[in-house]
Formats: C-alpha cells, sequence, structure tokens
C-alpha cells in the first residue's frame, strides 16, 4: 500500500512511501483489540474508591427498639445498610484493576487497529516537523496547514521530540506519541493518525 507524502505546511510532495501489508494490511482482529483496549482502560484506573461500611461508620450502638411486640421488623443497630444514614452494603473497596496480556495479542491489535485507519484512508504521512522553539502557535500553524483542526489527531514520531511534544499538549484534540510508545486505544480513538515518515519504519520493526 502506497500513500503520498506531504510536507510539513501542508503541501502535497511528489514523494511516496510504501506500508508493509503485514502491518497495515491484515484481516483485522476484533476480539484481540477488544482485549487490548481492555487492558489499557483497566491499567489507567486509580482503584482507589472506598465506600464505608457498617463498621465504620459512626454512631451508637445500642438496641433501637425491643426485639418483639412492635409489630414491625427486627432492627439492632442504627449503623445498618437497611436505614438512612446506616453503612453501604458490598460497598466498593480499593483494588487493583490491572492485568496482563500476552505480547503477541497486544502486537495483533496494534496491527489491527492500523488497518482498520488504512482502509479508511485515516492515515496521513507527513515529512518531519521541525520547531525551533516550544510554541502551541506554531504547532497550530502546522495542524491548520494539515487542515486538520476539526479532526481528533494522534501524531506519531520516530522518535522524541521536545518540542513538537511540549507545543502540543494544551491542545485538546491533539496527542503526540513515539513509535515505541503507540497503544490500540490512541489509533482507535484519533480521527486522523498523521505519521511521521521516520515513524513507518520503526513501528514495522516492533510490530513484525
Amino acid at each position: 500500500m502506497k500513500l503520498k507524502v506531504t510536507s510539513a505546511k501542508g503541501a502535497a510532495t511528489t514523494k511516496e512511501v510504501s506500508l508493509s501489508k503485514e502491518v497495515f494490511g491484515i484481516e483485522p482482529n476484533d476480539h484481540a483489540i477488544y482485549l487490548d483496549v481492555k487492558q489499557h482502560l483497566a491499567n489507567r484506573r486509580q482503584g482507589t474508591h472506598k465506600a464505608k461500611e457498617r463498621a465504620e461508620i459512626q454512631g451508637s450502638t445500642r438496641k433501637i427498639k425491643k426485639q418483639k411486640g412492635t409489630g414491625g421488623a427486627r432492627a439492632g443497630s442504627i449503623k445498618s445498610g437497611t436505614r438512612v444514614g446506616g453503612g453501604r452494603i458490598f460497598g466498593p473497596r480499593p483494588r487493583n484493576y490491572h492485568f496482563k496480556l500476552n505480547v503477541k495479542t497486544k502486537r495483533l491489535a496494534r496491527k489491527s487497529a492500523f488497518s482498520y485507519k488504512a482502509k479508511s484512508s485515516d492515515i496521513m504521512v507527513i515529512e518531519d516537523p521541525k520547531l525551533d522553539a516550544i510554541k502551541t502557535k506554531d504547532f497550530k500553524a502546522l495542524i491548520s496547514d494539515l487542515k486538520l483542526e476539526n479532526e481528533k489527531v494522534l501524531m506519531i514520531l520516530g522518535e522524541k521530540n521536545d518540542n513538537v511534544y511540549l507545543s502540543s499538549r494544551n491542545l485538546k484534540k491533539v496527542k503526540v506519541v513515539t513509535a515505541d510508545s503507540v497503544n490500540t486505544y490512541d489509533v482507535l480513538n484519533a480521527g486522523k493518525v498523521v505519521m511521521v515518515k521516520s515513524s513507518i519504519e520503526a513501528i514495522e520493526k516492533i510490530l513484525n
């Protein structure tokens, strides 16, 4: 599969890049995608939720009313979860949501995500952007030149570039990652995947 390379100024060039069929042209595996996205979202959870149960509620421990003769149900504690102001019954407790996933499954999921984007023509290849300083204004101009102002953009760099990363982090609809840190969720969550030319070789090397 071949794609035209766009300049960092948004102009079309005569250059072309070929995308590997093994990464960008496979039959997508939806179950692998599901598992990888599920793991990514689960691993992001803090798991610090906590509700007070009856043993942790502050209040009197005396018996509310006599056991028999009232015509109502027995009531032994004001802290009971069935009473207003009582403890939560089986409430959430702090826990760890992390789980592991096979490396091969994660690779298959990323290949599937890239293949979906390639099929829907949502991958754009650009030349390496060169920002001389950390300026959000300059990065916004780059996105504007590429005519992606209204798109949710994932930009993949071949290697770490602080000027590009720090210039983009204030923009809500843009996320910048390097080829070795891209994940399935980010690829599918983006409307347009903008790949810097140098990142293609790195991604193909990692996923193959």
